[in-house]
This record gives C-alpha cells, structure tokens and sequence, in this order.
C-alpha cells in the first residue's frame, strides 16, 4: 500500500462521518410509479438493476441518472477507504406530507441494517432536496449532491422542446383550431381584402372575429357549450332554455327604447338620454319584465336539467330563482324613483322584504338538505 493511501485510510478513520450512507431521493416515487419496484432500494446491484428498469420504462426520466450519480458517489467513497451502503428511498406521487413521512420512515430502516453516522444525498432538483430536514432529524447530512444532465443545458435540447410542442401545435386538433385555424382565416379575409379594395371595413372585421375568438376562449364558451350540446334530455333542455332566455333578453332592448317618452327623444340627442334620469327610469321600466323573464328561462333550465340528471345543485339553483324574484319589486321601485323622483326611502320596504324572502328560503332549503343528507347516512349505514 502507498505512503499516500494509508494517510487516507487514517485521515477517513479519524473521520466523525467514516461510516456513510449514500441515499438516492425520489421524492415523487417515479421509480415505484413506472416501474413498480418498492422502495428503500438497498445496495449497489439492487440500485443498478432499478436504475436500468427505470430508465428502460421513461428514458427522459433524470431519477435513473441520479441512481447512477449515487453508485458513482458509493464507489468513489468506497476507494477513499470509507465504510459506505447505497439507497434508493421514495416518497409518494402527490408529494406533500405523506412523501416526506414515507421518506422519514425509509431512512429510518436504512438505518436499521446499516448503523451509518452520516449521509451523503443525491438528488436531481430542489424538490428533492426539500426533504433534507426530514432526513436530518435522524441522520447527519454530510454532503449533498446534486445531477444536472448535460443535455438540458444544450442548444439542442431546447431545439428539441420546441419541435414538440410545435408538432402539438400543427397535429393535435384541440391546439390547431385557435393556432392556426384563427390565424388562417384572418390572413385569408386580409388577402380578399387587399384584391377588392375594401381594407378600412375588412379590418374592422378582423378586429371582431379576433376579438370574438379570444373572449370564446379566455371564458371556455366553446367547452361549456360542447358540455351543453351532448345528445341528452337534459343537453337539449339546457339548449332550448338558453336560446330561448338569450332571445327574451334581447327582446327587451327595443322594449325599454319603446318605453322612453317620445317626446324626450324628440327633444334631447342620444348622448342627453343617456344622462337623463327620467329616460334611463323608463328604460329600465320597459325592459324590467322581459329581462326578468328571459333571465329565469335559463335559470329555470337549469334547475331542471340538473333535477333530471339527479345532481345535488338544487339548491343553489332554486335560490337563484328566489333571489331573481326578491329583485324584482326593488330594481321596480328605483325606477319609480327615476321617473317619478320619489323618496329614495321607498327602496327600503322593497329591500327588507327581497332579504327577509332569500334568507327565508335558503334556511328551508338547508334544512332540506341536512335532512336528506342524514336520511342517506343512515341508509347506508343499515345492513
């Protein structure tokens, strides 16, 4: 033996740490997950063996290259003259409270059939890493290492990122109808445009439908309306009451205008209208009951359609309804003071009894509630 090795052995042995336990994280249990292999994982053929399986099963996974950076680090230790084990410990997928126990209790049994007095961890990132402290309640952390793979820092990698979501983007039809199909049709109006010479109005056009495609989007109108649309009883029901409840709402814009004194329009501009406080209590007057009545149209599809499907939203749905018609006698009474300058105390009777009927309504239909709810307890319970 060399001068030089012995003064290692002696420097290791007077090591506080000479007996050390070199442990892989996983934190989110992708080993267990894809390849079913129970954890802890305890010495270096074993860790090998899962690290090849794992990496067989997902070869992007980066938990395979840090079994491997933990063997490298176990053999590494072992020719500096230190008494070193390797493992592999794991958490569960959804991480949280339950990983970092299953950690605590893993390393608890490393340490059971091998007496280290320190550790060495080896993890791929920072989520890992988190379960440091817990570690540390039973066993000193020495050291700790971690793998960063060579290939994501390269051009290539981030080439490769791209060139898939950019296939996802072309091929997958959920992503190409807003990505390209939004951006197709506007070039393709644009270019009518430019051969007709009608620029100024096809612009405007441009605006809209774009305009129209993004408020679709950012509010799902397309997938609450797919939701809507299926061929059920209830799709259908869903369907004619809302169409039904729209066409009502819109019928009561011309209704208000109607019920604006003529001779108020005769005599002011449509800007002055709008800053008069007789016009708008008129307005509001005409409009009030179709409005009214096409707004519970659709609420009341909606009480039905979920009564039929059997889901437990009836209450919510019913005091809509309530709350629609507690409203109506007061938003009546602040048009009556619009138009008639009436005391604005007169909206107190009408506010009372609106919040006396909804709190009223919603105490019963609680009450309801729990009943059914204890009725099925103790249903479920009996043999």
């Amino acid at each position: 033996m060399s001068q030089r090795s012995t003064k290692v052995e002696k420097e290791v042995s007077k090591s506080t740490a000479n007996k050390l336990l070199v442990i892989c994280v996983d934190r989110d249990n992708d080993l267990g997950e894809k390849t079913g292999i129970s954890t802890p994982v305890i010495g270096r053929d074993a860790c090998i063996e899962a690290a090849q399986r794992l990496a067989l099963e997902d070869p992007e996974d980066a938990d395979s290259n840090s079994i491997f950076a933990a063997i490298k680090t176990y053999e590494d230790l072992i020719s500096k003259g230190y008494q070193v084990e390797v493992a592999t410990i794991a958490g569960v997928k959804s991480r949280g409270v339950q990983a970092d126990e299953k950690i605590l209790l893993e390393t608890k049994i490393l340490l059971e059939k091998f007496q280290a007095n320190g550790a060495v961890i080896v993890s791929d990132g920072e989520d890992d890493e988190s379960v440091i402290p817990v570690i540390q309640n039973v066993l000193p952390i020495v050291s700790v290492q971690r793998v960063v793979m060579k290939v994501s820092r390269t051009v290539e990698y981030s080439y490769a990122v791209f060139g898939k979501y950019l296939k996802m983007i072309v091929y997958d039809s959920k992503y190409s109808k807003f990505f390209l199909g939004v951006p197709g049709i506007l070039l393709l109006i644009g270019g009518i445009a430019t051969v007709i010479g009608y620029t100024a109005e096809i612009f405007a056009l441009l605006l809209s439908i774009l305009g129209i495609t993004l408020l679709i989007r950012g509010f799902d109108v397309d997938r609450i309306w797919s939701n809507w649309s299926k061929p059920t009883p209830t799709g259908f029901i869903r369907i004619f009451t809302m169409v039904t409840g729209i066409l009502i709402i819109l019928s009561s814009v011309p209704s208000g205008i109607n019920a604006i004194d003529s001779k108020i329009i005769e005599s002011n501009g449509f800007v002055e209208i709008l800053t008069n406080q007789r016009a708008i209590g008129q307005y509001v007057a005409g409009s009030l009951p179709i409005l009214w009545i096409g707004l519970g149209a659709i609420f009341a599809g909606t009480l039905l359609s979920n009564w039929i499907r059997g889901i437990p939203k009836q209450i919510s749905d019913i005091l809509r309804i309530v709350v629609l018609i507690s409203l109506y006698p007061l938003i009546t009474q602040f048009t009556n003071i619009m138009i008639f300058d009436e005391s604005s105390f007169t909206l107190i009777p009408p506010l009372l009894g609106g919040l006396a009927v909804t709190l009223v309504s919603a105490a019963l239909l609680f009450k309801k509630y729990r009943k059914q709810k204890e009725q099925e307890m103790l249903s479920d319970e009996l043999p």
